[in-house]
């Protein structure tokens, strides 16, 4: 054996994920708020010429003349998101899915994902691991670091639509950055669902004393201190979107939107402020997609790109999460003011909390430890 050029990688599955603190919220937002500052800093790099893109994906024709080859039904993909992260990290990686919608029918999640994590210097793996809960953790912990510096530190009242995974690590990271939240309005259109999530809530937060399920995106909205929209959907046509009325919103109401979203002309006026978690993943997108843009890729941020387009908004009007997170944009600065928050998902995240929970399977002693040689045949 050549101890110089055997590579060993960890393999982590999903109860081994759950023992290296995956669902420990707590610290997932704060490993988001640690990627944020090295974002805003500029010490990361994604795919794509601005070194910014989502990802690379593909996707499936309406119609092929081979007839084994898949249909674009809903959420049909597959991508592949690399990433590389600076700071205390300094590693890189890539997730790669798969998706469709159909799999819920099989008992599955719609997307099924896996996340390399690689040394940054020679390349070799150090991990592969499941990432539905990498995922979903990381996804929900920027809406709580958006709280942590834009809701009300006093906010009580939580709105969710659509109760599912990203419904519960949303609101798992709202209760993070706002320990007083002891309510909540919830609307979801499946019972099994909706049952799932009352269930799931009642264990995990007893102090959230009053829960209510309403049957409007208005009952959402109104009153509530923080809300976010977490459903899934048909894209192509914004105008059946669900929406974002001004004239429901409370002052002083934060709402953090990782999924399908429009706003109406109250909510697009300037006194509404407009939060990306990066602005050049929205500038990438804006890039690779037929426009209106806001058709294909339908979370509220590719939107403002389409405003600015068409003249609506400036790129002075957008502000970003990392330069807030900073200290060099403010944060909340009053009790009144309305700020929407858009959640797009980025590799980077993968690749800090990601590193964390390897970090952590090291130290712990979880997971397979798989050999891939101890001596190339070919180099």
């Amino acid at each position: 054996m050549n101890a110089e050029t055997r590579i060993d990688f960890l393999y982590l599955s999903e109860p081994d994920m759950i023992k290296a603190g995956v669902t420990d919220m707590a610290a997932c937002v704060d490993c988001m708020e640690e990627m944020f500052g090295l974002l805003h800093a500029g010490d990361y790099r994604m795919a794509g010429p601005n070194n910014d893109s989502h990802g690379a994906m593909v996707v499936f024709p309406a119609e092929s003349p081979f007839p084994t080859m898949p249909k674009p039904t809903a959420d049909r993909r597959f991508m592949a998101m690399p990433a590389y992260l600076g700071g205390r990290f300094c590693t890189t990686g890539m997730k790669w899915y798969g998706s469709n919608i159909a799999n819920r029918q099989r008992g599955l999640p719609r997307s099924i994902l896996m996340f390399t994590l690689n040394d940054t210097e020679t390349g070799a793996p150090l991990a592969h691991m499941s990432a539905n809960l990498l995922s979903a953790y990381r996804t929900g912990a920027v809406p709580g670091v958006g709280a942590r510096h834009l809701a009300r530190p006093d906010s009580k009242i939580v709105g969710i639509l659509g109760p599912g995974v990203m419904a519960k690590t949303t609101l798992a990271a709202f209760m993070v950055a706002c320990p007083k939240i002891d309510t909540l309005k919830v609307k979801g259109r499946g019972e099994k669902s909706l049952q799932n999530f009352l269930a799931w809530v009642a264990e995990t937060y007893p102090q959230i004393t009053s829960v209510t399920v309403v049957d409007s995106i208005e009952e959402v909205v109104r009153g509530s201190d923080l809300f976010s929209y977490c459903n899934s959907g048909e894209t192509g046509d914004p105008s059946t979107y669900p929406i974002v009325k001004r004239d429901w919103v409370k002052p002083g109401a934060f709402m953090a939107m990782p999924a399908v979203c429009n706003i109406d002309e109250g909510m697009q006026a300037p006194d509404v402020r407009k939060v990306l978690d990066n602005t050049g993943l929205y500038e990438a997108w804006y890039e690779e997609v037929p426009k209106p843009a806001h058709a294909t890729i339908p979370v509220i941020g590719v939107k403002f790109m389409d405003m600015i387009a068409e003249g609506k908004l400036s790129h002075d009007d957008l502000e970003d999460l990392g330069a807030i997170v900073a200290g060099e944009a403010p944060g909340r600065k009053n009790d009144q003011e309305i700020i929407i928050m858009s959640v797009g998902g980025m590799p980077v995240e993968d690749v800090a909390w990601g590193t964390v929970l390897y970090r952590n399977a090291l130290e712990r002693g979880i997971g397979v430890k798989l050999n891939l040689w101890d001596e190339p045949v070919l180099r």
